[in-house]
């Protein structure tokens, strides 16, 4: 109880120093299937618990604290947004290929919403929910393989919009993991800020770059290293923007990005021999036990990427989730 004290004392002191006096409040309505989420008077995103076509939980239109969306518009609109896996890559998602064989990534596998445990809150630069959702199995979707416990936590912090993704995994019969690409936290960027340069799709090139806190750049250098955090960045209409993902460092194990330079960022965990890292994983979970990830994603604009202490803000997460 004394840390949670001390911890709730920290993130007042953080928002506080951030934004003075003047500290943004989070709102969250509810609807039969989404969460309308503002920060201040602007709209930060939806997010989508219930949906026929997408059957997993997801972050739409997710907007920095300057107004610059940056994530792709869903549907992706043809002729402004590459059109490729317009369901799969929704905005902000936790989704994996493979889960004792079920593939939730590419929608063959529902996770179905099942109930909030923490009713949609807001305040003075916080907000957050809690939801219990069920993974099943793609052959026969009333089996369930697995319970996650999704808490999303939204702080207003100095360096932008600050979402806290936990979620614990948890079943009554043994499941597993597997290793693919497509297993983790992921987010599809806004068609001008990504890196691409040539796009199929004949669009405009991208003005964005991905950066990590050890100092590569883009796909090429990023793919399959597994930084402490991984932002993509670039500028629309003049504004700079951008998304970034911290990997807590007591998940069970460092996440490799599985990025792309036509906007794809996905912190994978479990991905082994599909990252030429070594021997197919699969990582088990019995009855009793847990398996927990916690990402941070900060979604900022203000600030040139010279002003951003991403190093800082990664350091401020850590020191606030620390349990």
């Amino acid at each position: 109880m004394r840390q949670c004290v001390i911890i709730a004392i920290l993130w007042s002191a953080w928002c506080s120093h951030a934004a003075g006096a003047d500290v943004p409040r989070i709102k969250i309505a509810r609807s039969v299937d989404s969460l309308k989420i503002t920060v201040g008077e602007a709209p930060f995103a939806t997010f989508v618990y219930r949906d026929e076509k997408i059957t997993r939980p997801y972050f739409a239109h997710v907007r920095a604290p300057n107004g610059v969306q940056v994530t792709r518009s869903y549907p992706p609109v043809e002729g402004s947004d590459p059109t490729d896996h317009p369901e799969f890559h929704p905005g902000i998602w936790l989704a994996f290929g493979d889960v004792s064989g079920s593939d939730g990534w590419r929608l063959k596998a529902p996770v179905r919403f099942e109930r909030f445990v923490e009713e949609p809150h807001g305040g003075a630069g916080e907000g957050g929910f809690a939801a219990e959702f069920s993974h099943r199995d793609q052959a026969d979707p009333e089996q369930v393989i697995c319970r996650e416990l999704l808490r999303c936590d939204l702080r207003a912090t100095h360096e932008g919009t600050l979402l806290l993704w936990d979620s614990t995994f948890t079943g009554d019969r043994e499941f597993a993991f597997g290793d693919q690409e497509e297993m983790g936290l992921g987010v599809r960027m806004a068609t001008p800020l990504r890196a691409e340069q040539v796009s199929k799709f004949h669009l405009p090139a991208g003005n964005g770059e991905i950066v990590t806190a050890d100092g590569k750049r883009n796909e090429r250098e990023v793919w399959g290293t597994s930084p402490a955090w991984c932002d993509y960045r670039g500028v629309v209409d003049g504004k700079p923007a951008g998304v970034a993902i911290f990997c807590h460092p007591e998940n069970f194990r460092p996440s490799r990005f599985h990025v792309r330079d036509y906007g794809l960022m996905v912190a994978n965990p479990f991905g082994k021999a599909a990252f030429k890292a070594g021997e197919p994983s699969r990582v088990t979970v019995r009855p009793g036990e847990e398996l927990r990830l916690r990402y941070g994603v900060l979604v900022h604009g203000g600030e040139s990427p010279e002003n951003l202490d991403l190093d800082r803000a990664f350091k401020q997460y850590v020191e606030i989730t620390g349990d």
